[in-house]
C-alpha cells in the first residue's frame, strides 16, 4: 500500500485510528474472510458498536474480537500500541530497546519488555496466532565426563552430586502435524528448579 507509514511519527499517526488497526488486523489474521476461531464458521456478524463479531453456531465464546486466540488476546494494550510496536522492531536494523519503545508509545518499560517478547517470538514462529498442540519438555546436563579428568580437576570441578559442575540445557518440542512439522527449541538454563523451568 502507498499509505504505509514510512517513520516511526507516520506508525504512530497510522495505527491511532482505531477502524485502520483493526482492518490491518483482520487482514493479516483473515485474508479471505472473517471466521469463528472455535468453530471456524465463515457467516459471522460483525458488531461495529463494540468491534466484535458474533458467531451463528451455539457455543461458549460466540462472540469474538479480533485479538482472541493471538498473542494480544491477554494484553489490555490497543492494538495501535502493539502495531506501533511491531512496526519499529521490523523497521529498526539495528534493534530496539525496550525503553525505546516504552518511550515511542506511552507504556512502562516492562510493558514494553512484555511486548517486545511475544512480538519477537511471533515473528520466529512466522504468525500472531498462539501455540497450540502438544508439548514436551525435559533438560539435560552438558559437560566432561568425570572418568575423562585427572583426579585433582574432578576434586575442583565435581563437589557435590553426578550432575555438579555441568551445565543445563532444557529442551521443548512441539509435537507437528501432517500439516506442520515438529519443531524444538533448546536453551541454556542456569538452574532445573521450578521456578527456572
Amino acid at each position: 500500500m502507498s499509505n504505509e507509514p514510512q517513520t516511526l511519527t507516520e506508525a504512530i499517526l497510522y495505527f491511532a485510528d482505531p477502524d485502520v488497526a483493526l482492518k490491518t488486523m483482520v487482514d493479516l489474521r483473515w485474508p479471505i474472510g472473517v471466521c469463528c476461531p472455535t468453530c471456524g464458521r465463515a457467516d459471522v456478524r460483525y458488531i461495529s458498536t463494540r468491534r466484535l463479531w458474533e458467531c451463528k453456531e451455539v457455543h461458549p465464546k460466540k462472540q469474538f474480537s479480533a485479538k482472541l486466540g493471538t498473542i494480544f488476546e491477554d494484553s489490555p494494550l490497543g492494538l495501535d500500541k502493539w502495531f506501533t510496536a511491531v512496526w519499529m522492531i521490523a523497521n529498526c536494523k539495528n534493534g530496539v530497546s525496550s525503553y525505546e519503545v516504552a518511550r515511542a508509545i506511552g507504556v512502562t518499560q516492562k510493558s514494553a519488555w512484555f511486548m517486545l517478547h511475544r512480538i519477537r517470538m511471533a515473528m520466529q514462529t512466522g504468525s500472531f496466532l498462539k501455540s497450540g498442540g502438544e508439548f514436551e519438555a525435559d533438560e539435560t546436563f552438558i559437560g566432561g565426563r568425570s572418568k575423562n579428568m585427572s583426579k585433582t580437576r574432578r576434586a575442583k570441578t565435581i563437589t557435590g552430586s553426578g550432575v555438579s559442575g555441568k551445565e543445563v540445557v532444557m529442551g521443548v518440542l512441539h509435537r507437528g502435524t501432517k500439516q506442520e512439522p515438529s519443531k524444538t527449541i533448546a536453551i541454556h538454563v542456569p538452574n532445573r528448579k521450578k521456578a527456572t523451568v
